[in-house]
């Protein structure tokens, strides 16, 4: 009895190791087990929605290096599309590619507030992802590049643009193990492409490549039906990417998402804020014209306004949200800002300084165009037909603003005098003494200096300063130019302005 006393502490010390045991070799199991989707991975999800513009590139690329510095191990691309400017797309696609502590994913998802496609840059951008996912309903494809016509409807563009893209999309397709065949067949109508089975498995290939393995013989081909004639673009649908290698698998939400990529742990969304919504009005068509109308005639406001106000803040403003929108998207450095203050240096020099409208004013006006042509666009020298398009589209914007500025400034010189709106951004008060003399207020009557003569003090462009019997005025030479020294003669009396003509 003793002995089995004895026993009993190293028999509890047994089992008390072996339990510790059974313990430390199941939660390493365990471990074991979570290891290949456990390891707490982040994930961020980034919306591509909507038309693939400048303003999308700027916001994928923000959220992409933000989840890069917060340590993020998989980039999800959400994709959901009918395609965009091919800059843009091209913009993205590069980023994504350079992408290297991270694995990139495109989903192609489907919801009731989405279109479950992935079309024309879409497809660019997908295929630019390590792997690609697609929800039952949606497809891909389509991605041939156009061109808007005069009448509206959309056109194909030239050998060029779809030689470039092309080459692009094979290349990606090539580098991330995509199906080089279908990527082409997306882009270029010629292509015809083959479903056909190489030794019993189903690939989508072009004639060329399923003529060259015929020849070879080291594989066993067999033709089974034409994907895509001659003449059309290839689009899939998400059962068919996946037949053909082009998808890595189906997901129908995000939970499927991650598990079939063998991923637990934290999912962070980025989302698109009424910022990135500003930016995309600023940088529209119309708003640019409105904002280069509304900055040229308030310049205009301002050199004829004695002092500085409101039209001069009304012009700082319009040109800081010109400039400031492209430099939010990366368009705009040093030369855009050189350009446009060597413009107005120019302007003020033709206006202030050289009589007339000549070289200088010409030169300014140029280079103030240059300028906003440049911040609309990330490059100086176009290189392929998209670049070349882009151009012409900025110049004509830049153009309208000019003509419409133009136009502006017409309409005000020739019938701003005579509407009280503009006669109150102009100096009230009449200059009746010079330096060293009494400056109060003359009591002067001006309804008789109707039909005086004098000479213009300054340079009326068309407000300035008159003399008039020894005395200084304000004037205006109702939407004419008269330099200064040159004999006026009063015609009306507007409050405390006269209203001038040549002699």
């Amino acid at each position: 009895m003793d002995l089995k006393l004895n026993r009993l502490p190293a028999i509890r010390l047994v089992l008390l190791l072996l339990l510790c045991g059974i313990a430390l070799g199941s939660g390493k199991a365990e471990a074991q087990q979570a290891k290949p989707g456990a390891d707490r991975a982040k994930v961020w999800i980034i919306p591509v929605q909507g038309d693939i513009g400048p303003s999308l590139t700027a916001f994928v690329r923000r959220e992409a290096r933000k989840a890069l510095s917060q340590g993020a191990e998989y980039l999800v691309f959400e994709i959901d599309t009918f395609g965009g400017r091919v800059d843009s797309a091209l913009q993205i696609t590069s980023f994504i590619m350079s992408v290297k502590n991270a694995k990139t994913v495109a989903w192609v998802h489907n919801s009731e507030a989405s279109m479950g496609v992935s079309w024309s840059a879409g497809a660019l951008i997908a295929l630019s992802c390590a792997e690609i996912y697609m929800a039952p309903g949606t497809s891909m494809g389509a991605a041939a590049p156009v061109t808007v016509g005069a009448g509206g409807t959309t056109e194909a563009t030239g050998e060029k643009t779809v030689a470039a893209v092309r080459s692009q999309m094979a290349a990606l397709a090539e580098r991330n193990g995509h199906p080089t065949g279908i990527a082409l067949a997306m882009v270029d109508l010629d292509v015809e492409l083959w479903e056909v089975l190489v030794d019993g498995e189903p690939k989508a290939l072009t004639l060329n490549d399923v003529e060259r393995l015929e020849k070879d013989g080291a594989s066993k081909v067999e033709r089974l039906q034409i994907i895509s004639a001659p003449g059309k673009l290839l689009s899939l649908t998400a059962g068919e990417a996946l037949r053909y290698g082009l998808a890595s698998g189906l997901a129908e939400n995000r939970e499927i998402l991650l598990a079939s990529l063998g991923v637990q742990g934290s999912v962070t969304e980025g989302k698109p804020g009424a910022a990135d919504g500003l930016v995309s009005l600023l940088t529209s068509g119309p708003v640019q014209v409105i904002l280069i109308l509304l900055g040229l005639v308030m310049i205009f406001l301002e050199i004829n306004t004695p002092g500085f106000g409101v039209p001069g803040v009304t012009a700082i403003i319009a040109f800081l949200l010109v400039f400031g929108s492209g430099a939010l998207l990366g368009r705009v450095g040093s030369l855009e800002i050189i350009l446009f203050i060597i413009g107005i240096a120019l302007l003020a020099i033709e206006i202030f300084v050289t009589p007339g409208f000549g070289f200088m004013g010409i030169s300014g006006i140029i280079l103030i165009g240059l300028s906003l042509v440049f911040s609309m666009q990330d490059f100086v020298i176009p290189r392929f037909e998209w670049e070349w398009t882009l151009l012409g589209r900025n110049a004509l914007v830049v153009f309208v603003g000019l003509i419409a500025a133009v136009c502006g400034i017409a309409a005000i010189a020739l019938f701003g005098p005579k509407t009280k709106l503009f006669d109150r951004l102009m100096l009230k008060t009449a200059i009746t003494a010079t330096a060293g003399q009494d400056e109060s207020p003359t009591s002067l009557n001006y309804e008789t200096l109707i039909g005086k003569i004098g000479i213009a003090s300054t340079t009326l462009r068309p407000s300035g300063f008159v003399e008039i019997d020894g005395e200084v005025f304000d004037a205006d030479a109702n939407g004419a130019f008269i330099d200064q020294g040159r004999g006026v003669k009063v015609t009306q009396v507007r409050g405390n302005r006269v209203i001038v003509r040549l002699v």
